[in-house]
This record gives structure tokens, sequence and C-alpha cells, in this order.
């Protein structure tokens, strides 16, 4: 196993890590013997996961910031490789936000593009940001947590969707364009995941009744962990040949009919 998942020596940065899906994927990455740094706006969970980690012998260091452009996402890609010690041979960039819902062109121009910001655009420049430096360590692994909406539509969260395609897209990109340096570049898109982000609809039996048992074959929401477990694959040395991929984690819901 530790020939297959093992990650000892290597560096990792985790965008929106301190709660939820970022969480899991951090202390997985930690538990196979990474070096992580988590990034987040929420101090107080920040603080929560880094003190969580020291006291289960897990190497998770924090850093607070808001991911706003090209400077904000240099700067963390330098501040992390600096606590990790070396070099980042995996960015996980999985910070984002639901931003506004309703019709298309009913959001405010300002949160539209924020969704684009937080969701896309922060990925596009932090990947960058952290390209020079896996190169010159021989490679790495870039993986984007774009979501189930980037492959099927959606009524009211046209942003939110579009903006989680465009990270699938971008690991394709990636792919190609980074794959002769030996960095790999793929996308995850997880189903409904039991997570606060998620709270609201899976206190609905509305919405339970409809989604999970009528869209879901394994009937249940999925867990962070299993977010993790799917990360870890593409961190580590079992995914060393596959890249360019979007692999999703949904319980079924993509494939099914409904029946």
């Amino acid at each position: 196993m530790e020939r297959l998942f093992g990650l000892a020596g290597r560096r990792a940065l985790v965008t929106g890590g301190s709660s939820g899906i970022g969480r899991a994927v951090a202390e997985a990455l930690a538990g196979a013997g990474a070096r992580v740094v988590i990034a987040s706006d929420r101090a107080g969970d920040l603080q929560d996961c880094c003190a969580a980690a020291s006291a289960a012998g897990l190497a998770i260091e924090g850093v607070e910031c808001r991911l706003k452009g090209r400077a904000e996402a240099l700067s963390l890609a330098t501040r992390a490789a600096e606590l990790a010690g070396g070099a980042l041979d995996i960015l996980v960039s999985n910070a984002g936000i639901e931003g506004p819902v309703g019709a298309t062109g009913a959001a405010a121009e300002a949160d539209y593009a924020r969704v684009f910001d937080i969701n896309l655009h922060s990925a596009y420049w932090l990947a960058a940001a952290c390209r020079p430096g896996m190169a010159a360590a021989g490679g790495g692994s870039v993986i984007l947590m774009a979501s189930l909406s980037a492959l099927r539509g959606n009524r009211g969260i046209g942003p939110y969707a579009m903006a989680k395609a465009g990270l699938a897209a971008l690991a394709r990109n990636l792919a190609v364009e980074w794959g002769p340096d030996n960095i790999r570049a793929n996308a995850i898109a997880p189903g409904l995941i039991d997570t606060a982000f998620a709270a609201p609809l899976l206190a609905d039996p509305e919405f339970v009744a409809r989604r999970i048992q009528g869209m879901t074959p394994l009937r249940r929401a999925g867990r962070p962990e299993e977010i993790a477990a799917a990360a870890l694959f593409l961190a580590g040395p079992g995914g060393a040949f596959v890249t360019g991929t979007t692999l999703v984690v949904d319980g079924g819901t993509l494939i099914t009919d409904g029946s």
C-alpha cells in the first residue's frame, strides 16, 4: 500500500483546507506522509484544523489568506513552500463558493464575477505559481476540485456550474501543456457530499427523496473522506499514469436514469 499511496517526503498545498472536503483531503495527504499546508480565509476553522492535526501527529500548517488574483496566488505559493520546507509537489485547489442562486442573468455582476474569481481564476493563477517549483523538482500533481454540476445541466446555479466546468477544462489543458515536465493535472467531480456546505439540502426531505432516493443508485450522500481518497490516489504513486481526467465520485448520480 505504501508503494501505491505513500507520500513520504512530498509537500502539498490544499486551498479551502480548513473544513469539509478540503480538511479531509489535507488530513489524508498528511496521514500518507506528506507535509501539508492548508489555506483558508476562516481563521477560526484554520486554527481548529491545525490544532487537531498537531494532536494527531499530522504535519499540517495553516495560512490565512483570501485568494483574489495572480498576486495573492503567487504570495500563497511562496509562503506554502516556505512552510512545507521546499517546492510543492502537490496542489489541491479546493477553495470555492456557491455564489448567487437564481435565473440566468439575475445575479449582480459583482456576485457573478466573484464566483469565477474564487472558483476558477484563483486555481488558474495558483497552478501557474506552483508550476516552476514542480518542474524543477521533476514533477508534481495538480488536483482541481470541480463538481458534478460541471458535467450536467443545472437549474439556478449557472455561474457555479460554469466555473466548475472551467476547472475540468483547465485540468485537461494543464495535463497537455505540463505533461512533458512530469506534472499531472486532474479534476475531481464530487456529487452530493455530507458537509456543512450541503447541510441545508440534506435537511430538506423533499430534496433527499428526489436527489438521493430517486437519482443516486447508492441511496446516500457521500462522505468527505471518500473525496479525500480520490485525491490521495491522484496525488500519489498509484495515480502516476493518470492525467487530464475528471474523476467522478457521486454514488452513481451522473449515470442514473432516475428509475
